[in-house]
């Protein structure tokens, strides 16, 4: 995108449409629950129309949006209302919306969602979104050894919690 003071309407739409996808999934990882997902989606677009940032490329887009997601998830995680007052149990159809249309691709997200949060960010990033462990060090501000740490545990939990042959699964 160009250097310039906001955005235009058809630019805007522009990036609603092509990351769209990309910023409900990643809010889908940190809230399991549909209305949380669609209140943080729109405070992501709310800011990009608010701050309108200077993108140097796609890549730039798509990780200015990737990390303001995670972090208005993790401010709606420690929200009063998610601490003291939210329970999964209460809402468990909330539970059933599925970011992906494939069934195993569901099925194995599960399984991703069950991870602690420090796992199931890298594995996300890594293996749904095509990060770097560089890209994902940056994203998290981590050092990139942390982040590889973090993959391999991420793996062997993942292959335990799968079941199977290790040589099963990509992880």
């Amino acid at each position: 995108m160009e250097a310039k003071n906001g955005f235009s309407n058809k630019e805007i739409t522009e990036i609603m449409h092509k990351y769209s996808d990309f910023v409900r999934k990643i809010c889908f990882i940190y809230l399991r629950n549909y209305d949380d997902v669609e209140d943080v989606f729109q405070d992501v677009f709310i800011k990009l129309l608010q701050k309108s940032p200077t993108f140097e490329s796609e890549e730039h887009t798509k990780a200015w949006l990737c990390r303001v997601a995670i972090n208005k998830c993790k401010d709606t995680c420690k929200s009063y209302w998610r601490k003291n007052v939210f329970s999964f149990e209460d809402n468990k159809e909330q539970m059933q919306y599925k970011p992906f249309e494939n069934y195993r691709e569901n099925e194995i997200i599960d399984v991703v969602l069950s991870l602690p949060t420090k796992y199931k960010d890298v594995i996300y990033l890594f293996y749904y979104e095509d990060y770097s462990v560089q890209q994902i060090a940056s994203l998290l501000k981590q050092k990139e050894n942390t982040i590889y740490s973090k993959l391999h545990r991420a793996r062997k939990l993942l292959k335990e919690k799968l079941g199977g042959d290790q040589n099963d699964y990509e992880f």
